[in-house]
């Protein structure tokens, strides 16, 4: 067990909330140390944990920079770009396929040249 104090799901007192709580209210943790833990059960599994922060010392969320900007554009055009076709495709590539779903679906000459032999 943790030396942290913990409560019970929506039980926590005023003044601590979690990261995403912070983040919709404009805040980051700020470097300060986790002040608690909030679980919240499970039948038949380990209960989820959330750490807790003091909202007192959280700071404000850090602007966006031009390039920050640039540079989760570059990410995310990565992330829709086919490696096969070289097309951004609109969407995010799955990773169980690895290429787009036309490049996947589409055999190519080698795989039926091989289909054929087998």
């Amino acid at each position: 067990m943790s030396a942290l104090p913990t409560y019970r799901w929506r039980l926590a007192p005023e003044g601590l909330a979690t990261r995403r709580q912070l983040r919709a209210m404009g805040l980051r943790p700020g470097g300060q140390d986790v002040v608690a833990e909030v679980h919240r059960p499970r039948r038949r599994r380990p209960p989820l944990v959330a750490y807790l922060y003091r909202i007192e010392h959280a700071r404000p969320v850090r602007p966006m920079t031009p390039g920050r900007t640039a540079a989760l554009a570059a990410a995310m055009l990565a992330r829709r770009t086919c490696p096969n076709c070289r097309l951004d495709v609109g969407y995010f590539i799955p990773r169980s396929l690895g290429m787009c779903v036309p490049c996947h679906d589409t055999p190519s000459l080698s795989e039926g040249n091989r289909r054929v032999l087998a």
